[in-house]
């Protein structure tokens, strides 16, 4: 099962977070949500998501 983790606000921003997310080893999927405001969604496996919680509070806030 996927889980959602962060709405990215534009694909290339999307993009940085799933290969930031990959290089540390996590299952990433992107996907369109909303394709007007150019947004989609980042998921990851329900079982890694307080790992993945992390590295990506660590990514956007660094």
């Amino acid at each position: 099962m996927w889980t959602v983790i962060y709405i990215a606000p534009t694909a290339k921003m999307a993009e940085m977070i799933k290969q930031r997310l990959s290089e540390e080893g996590f299952l990433v999927q992107t996907r369109p949500v909303n394709m007007s405001k150019g947004q989609f969604e980042i998921l990851v496996p329900s079982g890694e998501l307080e790992e993945v919680q992390e590295v990506l509070n660590f990514i956007l806030h660094p």
